[in-house]
């Protein structure tokens, strides 16, 4: 969506939705300043009333050869930095997806496995969830990351470390065909 004239006045002018009671953040290639005025303008309509919510807080998505990209939670952030509050975030680490999955079907989380390439969302989740988790280093997180974690006396960090991890994920199809 562009920007409905040249001036902030302008900006504020485009018609709402009425029936909208919620702002969305998720991944979004396209995000631009003229989707964060608008998401603003719902939340400020709303007030608390309209939802604010986040898919996850994910700052940086890793690509080959050590490059990365912004992730979702530099988006979130920017919405609620101009809304002045919090995102409720359904994903990773919140147990909330873990929760909706568990209430569909039988899950018994002593059975359970996290699989994940980062600490402050995937091991975090899992252990948030009290299943078992397995970092695979694969993605942002380093070994020497964890060992600092595990020695830490911070609890808050200690729920970052993982039960296990593996180099890679293509280290689990050797114990899986066993």
């Amino acid at each position: 969506a562009a920007l409905p004239g040249p001036a902030p006045a302008d900006w504020v002018q485009a018609p709402l939705d009425p029936a909208v009671r919620a702002v969305l953040v998720g991944f979004d290639e396209h995000f631009s300043y003229a989707k964060l005025c608008q998401a603003l303008r719902y939340l400020l309509r709303g007030g608390p009333d309209c939802l604010l919510v986040g898919t996850n807080r994910d700052h940086r998505l890793p690509l080959e050869g050590g490059a990365a990209i912004p992730g979702t939670g530099c988006l979130v952030k920017a919405v609620e930095t101009a809304a002045q509050r919090e995102a409720f975030i359904v994903g990773k680490p919140n147990r909330f997806m873990f929760d909706c999955v568990a209430s569909e079907f039988d899950v018994d989380p002593s059975r359970t496995i996290m699989v994940g390439d980062r600490l402050d969302t995937d091991i975090l989740m899992g252990n948030n969830c009290h299943l078992t988790t397995l970092l695979t280093l694969t993605g942002v997180t380093t070994l020497d990351e964890v060992r600092g974690h595990q020695d830490s006396d911070c609890p808050a960090r200690n729920r970052l470390v993982p039960d296990y991890y593996v180099d890679s994920i293509a280290d689990l199809l050797q114990v899986l065909g066993e």
